[in-house]
């Protein structure tokens, strides 16, 4: 049986850590955390479950995992979000794979909670994400905000099971995460000289809404499924007016 390294980067994480390292129990023979000096309770609750803790300056997601990743002492790891949480379901299967690990990484399916409501639709689900990978052939790339794993082989296996993420505990807190993805996606944009239009600003956003509402059956979610698909059309287009400001600031300044 391979020895298993759970990773998880956090930064004021009170609310979901817990949830999460409880999950971990029987799977995980090291549980690594990076924390981005937390100021709620974090690393205390941390603790109970025997975590190494490190303290680290956030350097963005790609890097900060890739941090995180080097610290570990076995050569197969689990890579995990705060908010996220292993199913029975799951748990059996990682269990099995630890007990033959043939492929060089795993792909999962990962199945959202909104404010209280399981989400199947949306685009937001099946949601098949690489979370369990050998050491040495995988590395976090991306920009600040989208951070995706590459997997030096083509050795990637699916699990049918669902990781469990719970995502946002009201409406409130998806609109602050908007506003706080927003600043960085539309600076980004910006670095790249990318400008903002009429296309940006209001098509685009209504093609979102559509295409997750209708298309990927949003409306089958419900009432939830509403709100998910028109907040994610409001986030395209508060990205793009963000990036239509940064311009107005930067010609301002220059003329």
């Amino acid at each position: 049986m391979i020895k298993l390294s759970a990773v998880i980067i956090v930064f004021n994480e009170e609310k979901n850590i817990d949830r999460c390292l409880s999950s971990l129990e029987g799977i995980a023979d090291e549980i690594i955390i990076v924390d981005s000096y937390s100021t709620d309770n974090t690393v205390d609750i941390s603790n109970r479950y025997n975590a190494q803790i490190y303290q680290q300056e956030f350097l963005g997601y790609a890097k900060q995992k890739n941090f995180a990743n080097a610290l570990c002492k076995f050569d197969h790891i689990i890579s995990l979000d705060a908010d996220e949480v292993i199913s029975e379901e799951l748990k059996q299967e990682i269990l099995a794979i630890k007990n033959n690990f043939s492929a060089d990484a795993y792909a999962l399916n990962r199945l959202t909670n909104y404010a209280g409501t399981w989400v199947h639709h949306c685009g937001w689900y099946p949601d098949r994400k690489i979370r369990i990978f050998k050491k040495d052939k995988a590395r976090w790339n991306g920009p600040s905000l989208h951070e995706t794993i590459e997997i030096d082989s083509t050795n990637i296996k699916n699990i049918n099971a669902d990781l469990l993420h719970y995502s946002f505990h009201s409406e409130h807190d998806h609109l602050l995460q908007i506003e706080k993805f927003t600043n960085i996606s539309s600076k980004e944009l910006f670095d790249k000289g990318i400008r903002s239009n009429f296309y940006y600003l209001y098509i685009k956003p209504f093609i979102r809404f559509f295409t997750d509402y209708i298309i990927k059956l949003g409306f089958l979610d419900g009432f939830t499924g509403f709100t998910i698909c028109k907040n994610s059309a409001y986030a395209t287009h508060l990205k793009y007016e963000k990036l239509r400001k940064h311009w107005i600031e930067y010609e301002s300044h220059s003329s």
